[in-house]
Order: structure tokens, then C-alpha cells, then sequence
């Protein structure tokens, strides 16, 4: 069985599973490129509680996690099976670390389905997810990637889906293919830790722009899962897809132990988000 390689992946709105633009076509060329995996571990940025858990349901559920989007949206139906046991070899590689059984709480949120629909559209690979523990440090999130590193021999591939910066409430619908100057610098300065010393990464909460790139860690955090691989297995990482949208989102993604397939074509915005400011100001 061929050893996995991990991935991130900048999803920004939900849209971007129903569009055909140059980040798809990117997280498609990805999918086409890989060994097929056993399972797929998700650690998404929408799965963020208050406990470490991982989903251990035979057929977790499509999760609309969102509201203010067309009908079309609330119609997909990603119909992956899950494998009850990896929660079993997740728990075991991780230990001491304690993590939960969710046996019916969770499923398959937009973070993990929004761009596995365009990586895997066939949704018949076991999907499995693992909640990002809000409770925890930056160096938690950084070990437990770097403990999962082993399952990638077990043919398990590890996917991280967020956005290096994401504010919702900065969003400027005048600028849907770029980036404010401090989104591009913190995006910069984590692109060059990410492709040399990706564990530093963790240090980013002291870059100047951190509070305006990310004003509340959710998305930020399943990077850091990424970069705990690549720092665990001295494996390089590499820009899969890059570029802005709306000015307040970083859409880039990044591979780690594999040759990043050539950049497609394709060329295209990312999706546009809904009309009106998020909820209560909320960066979910």
C-alpha cells in the first residue's frame, strides 16, 4: 500500500462545491494524482468543540452547516461511507491523548465535502472526521498532527480544510481575486514556514496582522495539522493552489509528500459569497 501524502486545503465559501474555477480544478488534479486512499481523515475547520473526537458512524451523514445559500447547495448529498474502525487506530497512535467516539453527533461538514466532491467525486472512499478541540494550545493541535503521521502508511490520507486567513467580516465584494496587504503578508509569511520550517507555523499568532488574518482560530488550526505531518516526517511541503479572494481570504492549499501535479488552466474566481454580512459577526 502505497504511503499517503497530506493535504490542506483552502476551501473559502461553500460554493466553491458547486463552481468550476482554478482552485477546483487544483483540489481535482490533487485527487486524480494520489494513490487511492483507504480512508480519509478530515480534520475541518467547522468541526471545532470543546473535545477531541473522531466520527465512528458506518454512514455519517451530508451536514448543511450554513445558511443564506441557494436551494442547490442544500441539496447535496455526499454519500461517502465512514470506517468505524479507524476511530480504534486513531485512538491508538495518539495515546496518551484521549479522543471520543462520535457515534451519531457528526457526519460530513461543508469543510470536508465542499472540496472532496471536486478531490474524490465518486464519494466512495470512507470519509472520516476529527474535531479540532477549541479548548486546546497551539502546540496540541501541532503533536496530534504530527502523531498522525503514521496512518499515511496505512494508506490513510490526512486532509486539513480551513484558510490560512479568514475574516468574514472584512470581505470586500470589489476585489473577488485579491487579497488586503495584510492578508497577503500573512499568507506570505506562512507559505515560506510552511515550504521550510512548516512546525513554525504554530508561531504565527506573533505576526502583526495575526488578529486581522485570524480572528478566531477555527480555520487557521487544521494548517496546523498539516505542518505536524510535515515536521514529524521531514517531508517537504509544496503550494498546491494560491491566491486571494474578496480580499479577507487566502484560498491556498498545500501538499506534503508528493509531487504537487501541474497547476491547471483553468482560470476563474473563487465561488461569490452570499449577499448580506455573516451572522452576529461570526467567522464560521
Amino acid at each position: 500500500m502505497s504511503v499517503m501524502p497530506a493535504v490542506f486545503f483552502g476551501h473559502g465559501n461553500p460554493m466553491n462545491a458547486l463552481e468550476k474555477n482554478r482552485y477546483t480544478q487544483a483540489w481535482r488534479a490533487f485527487g486524480q494524482a494520489v494513490p487511492r486512499p483507504r480512508a480519509i481523515l478530515v480534520i475541518s475547520a467547522h468541526w471545532y468543540v470543546h473535545a477531541t473526537a473522531v466520527t465512528a458512524m458506518p454512514r455519517p451523514r451530508t451536514i448543511h452547516d450554513f445558511f443564506g445559500f441557494p436551494r442547490e447547495l442544500f441539496d447535496v448529498d455526499y454519500a461517502a461511507p465512514g470506517l468505524p474502525g479507524l476511530y480504534d487506530e486513531v485512538a491508538d497512535i495518539v495515546h496518551p491523548t484521549w479522543v471520543g467516539a462520535d457515534l451519531d453527533s457528526w457526519g460530513i461538514d461543508h469543510g470536508a465535502w465542499s472540496v472532496l466532491m471536486h478531490a474524490f467525486p465518486d464519494a466512495d472512499i470512507p470519509v472520516v472526521q476529527l474535531s479540532i478541540n477549541a479548548l486546546k494550545s497551539v502546540d496540541y493541535h501541532l503533536q496530534l498532527g504530527a502523531a498522525l503521521a503514521p496512518l499515511r502508511a496505512d494508506g490513510v490520507l490526512v486532509v486539513g480544510s480551513g484558510n490560512v486567513v479568514h475574516n468574514l467580516g472584512g470581505v470586500s465584494r470589489a476585489l473577488p481575486d485579491a487579497g488586503f496587504d495584510w492578508a497577503q503578508r500573512f499568507d506570505e509569511e506562512a507559505k515560506e514556514l510552511m515550504l521550510t520550517n512548516p512546525t513554525e507555523v504554530g508561531r504565527m499568532d506573533a505576526h502583526r496582522d495575526y488578529d486581522l488574518a485570524v480572528p478566531t482560530p477555527d480555520h487557521f488550526l487544521p494548517l496546523l495539522y498539516v505542518a505536524g505531518v510535515a515536521g514529524a516526517t521531514s517531508t517537504r511541503a509544496e503550494v498546491l493552489v494560491d491566491g486571494y479572494a474578496y480580499g479577507s481570504l487566502s484560498m491556498t492549499s498545500y501538499t506534503v509528500g508528493m509531487t504537487t501535479p501541474p497547476a491547471p488552466d483553468g482560470v476563474g474566481f473563487a465561488a461569490p459569497l452570499p449577499e448580506g454580512p455573516p451572522a452576529d459577526g461570526a467567522n464560521i
